[in-house]
């Protein structure tokens, strides 16, 4: 017994000693290939300390700029404020990927602690009053500083956000901006959390194969497999994540089942059990408002708009108008080539679960186009290279796979994208499968690390992640996409190529107003079902046929329908996320889902299309990306419309000099200027509403 307590103790030693000599791979410099995170080396316990050491050097950093005796300049305030806290953006960006990618209890837990500490953090530095005397010195001496044109608004950029995080504030008011933000934060994370169990937590279980009519094999087979990998072999699973639940509300013959589903998907997170997110809304819009009020704006949109294109709520609410009625229209016709259909089925009165089952039918009716038509030629391999070569012949760019290289998870792979001229821009993550219960649903364009130059001004290249929920390969069968997963991987490509291209000195002057980040990727959606383009990459996986010229001309037909219902549900949401935050008082015993009816209600939405996301589950605008933000993507196709119209006024879309212009004056310099005034420079104008209404088939020619 001695000699084992001996061992045991030895043991002990040894081990502690192997994790003192261990250094957390997230304070150091990343020596691996291209400079990217190393993956391979970061265990789970890594994060809160380097996030924690992270805080620590960066209020250091911020100690030394506020010390320095220097007359205070851009070179030692503005841009050493810029390049302050390397090190903790470093490890929350891997941490934050990681808790999106990667999600576990522990992760969540961890997140729990992190965030409000790290949102303290941020607080104390934006509004700490002797950083701010500094900033404000520079910006009232800017005119006799010589300033270039990314100094200058890289200060303008610096001293505005003091402003609007309070920095003029006085102190008690500082004091309760900082208490409110911080409670904010938790809350958003709260929200995002109990979604992700909420997704994960139901299950669809099928034992009858009858209840499987109407779905294709690839569907059946990926239920098979999730119910497998489960325990429940022989049976099929399906759950609320998009590449399960949309696939069977399309298809699925059994409605019944379908009603199950549509129920389950739209009522996330409003369940009254512990991850019910209506107490967590009203806390956030009474907190946010609260925010808004110390700021002395009437209400929290108001705020938020002060950084973004439309600057004002009646900006927003005036382009969501003009939209909403046309789409309005298009949906009730849409409406009617389904009754006959349902009817037909005995089905008199179409539900919300209904109708993209009936819709699917009545697009096949009217165009003889099916998604299982079309599925066999956008095998996912060949899309990424079609959307690689688009952007080869747009702006001369090449992507090529990168091997022993950490990657975020095992299903990622890593490709290097060189300039035409053979130099290094960057590094692109794809993740691009679900993964129910671990992955947060949906798809988007993150990064490890932003394109800026250092201290020396050596240009330090990107690092930039694509993720999604793609279904897998299943069997013998490669992965297939739908037609919306290819208009989605374009998408999310398009903000992927922005941080490739982006050629700025300091990090600070990218942050571009919110309602023109949607412009790159939206663009990039146009090339997809071009006919010039579907013939170099939409090839049958099983024959490598070409896609034939009438399935092309199906697709060109039947591109603009469905765009009512489409539309209907986005400014649905828009209108709804809008009207949460002018609210200029918070009702006592506030209603969410009440709130939620009457602003849908009372702007005449079909019943048959809920808004594209229930309050307890609309992270775009709960967990704060997009709060008072999500009618951007409709803004900027404004901006997306009427720049592709520029290539098609050449009669080429893929016009050298029209895509020059739009690498170097758009791309290239993204938030070194006012966005429209970008916008200006590549188009020779400001867009019109027109293309985009014409773009969406909400006008009858």
């Amino acid at each position: 017994m001695k000699k084992m307590l001996i061992a045991a103790s030895a043991a002990l030693m040894l081990m502690n000693m192997s994790c003192e000599q261990r250094q957390n791979p997230l304070t150091q410099d990343w020596n691996t290939p291209f400079g990217v995170p190393p993956f391979d080396q970061i265990q789970i316990t890594d994060y809160e300390p380097a996030i924690l050491e992270g805080i620590k050097v960066h209020s250091q950093e911020v100690d030394a700029i506020v010390a320095n005796p220097d007359t205070p300049d851009f070179e030692n305030t503005i841009a050493a404020l810029d390049r302050a806290g390397e090190m903790l953006t470093n490890a929350i960006l891997v941490f934050e990927s990681e808790t999106s990618i990667n999600s576990s209890d522990e992760l969540m837990e961890i997140e729990s602690r992190v965030i409000p500490v790290f949102s303290t953090h941020l607080n104390e530095v934006s509004l700490n009053e002797k950083l701010f005397a500094r900033v404000k010195s520079v910006w009232d001496n800017r005119e006799s500083m010589n300033l270039d044109t990314q100094q200058a608004r890289l200060l303008y950029k610096t001293y505005r956000s003091y402003e609007l995080a309070g920095a003029t504030l006085p102190e008690d008011k500082k004091a309760q901006v900082k208490e409110l933000n911080t409670k904010i934060a938790a809350l958003e994370m709260q929200f995002g959390q109990n979604l992700i169990k909420e997704t994960a937590a139901f299950k669809l279980v099928i034992d009858d194969e009858k209840d499987l009519s109407g779905l294709t094999e690839d569907q059946i087979a990926d239920a098979a497999s999730r119910a497998k990998a489960q325990g429940m072999e022989g049976k099929w699973v399906f759950g609320l994540d998009n590449p399960s639940v949309i696939p069977f509300l399309t298809n699925a013959d059994n409605r019944e089942l379908r009603i199950k589903m549509e129920e389950a998907y739209l009522n996330r997170c409003n369940n009254g059990n512990s991850e019910d997110n209506k107490e967590v809304i009203r806390q956030l819009v009474t907190l946010r408002l609260e925010v808004a009020k110390v700021m002395d704006y009437e209400n929290y949109a108001q705020y938020a708009l002060q950084t973004r294109m439309a600057k004002t709520p009646e900006a927003v609410y005036d382009l969501l108008d003009q939209v909403w009625k046309p789409a309005v229209e298009s949906a009730k016709r849409e409406l009617e080539d389904m009754k006959p259909i349902a009817a037909a089925d005995g089905v008199t009165e179409l539900l919300p679960a209904d109708w993209r089952y009936y819709f699917e039918k009545a697009k096949n009716a009217k165009y003889e186009l099916k998604e299982s038509d079309t599925m066999p030629y956008f095998k996912f391999e060949n899309v990424r290279d079609g959307i690689f070569y688009v952007a080869n012949r747009l702006y001369g760019i090449t992507f090529a796979p990168v091997e022993n290289i950490p990657v975020p998870n095992p299903e990622a792979v890593a490709f290097e994208c060189k300039d035409a001229d053979g130099s290094h821009l960057g590094i692109l993550y794809l993740d691009m499968f679900a993964r129910p219960g671990q992955k947060r649903g949906g798809a988007w364009c993150g990064g490890y690390r932003e394109q800026h130059c250092d201290a020396e001004g050596h240009n330090v290249a990107p690092v930039v992640t694509i993720c999604a929920n793609f279904a897998r390969a299943t069997g013998d069968k490669p992965a297939l996409l739908t037609i919306d997963e290819v208009e989605t991987f374009f998408h999310e490509f398009g903000h992927a190529t922005q941080s490739l291209l982006q050629n700025t000195v300091y990090e600070g002057v990218a942050q571009v107003e919110r309602d023109f980040v949607e412009l790159p990727s939206q663009l990039d959606e146009h090339w997809a079902f071009e006919p010039e383009v579907l013939k170099v990459y939409a090839k049958h996986y099983q024959t490598g046929e070409v896609i034939p010229q009438e399935l092309v001309d199906k697709l060109d037909a039947a591109g603009k329908y469905g765009q009512g219902f489409a539309t209907v549900e986005y400014v649905a949401a828009s209108l709804l996320d809008m009207d949460w935050h002018v609210l200029t008082s918070i009702p006592e015993n506030l209603d969410v889902n009440a709130f939620e009816d009457k602003v849908l209600a009372d702007r005449g939405i079909l019943s048959q299309i809920p808004s594209r996301y229930r309050s307890t589950v609309f992270q775009h605008t709960f967990t704060g990306g997009y709060t008072a933000g999500y009618y951007s993507y409709l803004w900027a196709e404004v901006l997306d419309a009427d720049a592709f119209e520029a290539f098609k006024e050449t009669g080429d879309i893929f016009d050298a000099e029209t895509a020059r212009k739009y690498r170097y004056e758009i791309l290239a310099r993204f938030g070194q200027e006012d966005a429209m005034d970008l916008y200006v420079k590549f188009r020779g104008k400001e867009p019109g509403i027109e293309p985009l209404l014409r773009n969406r088939g909400l006008v009858q020619e």
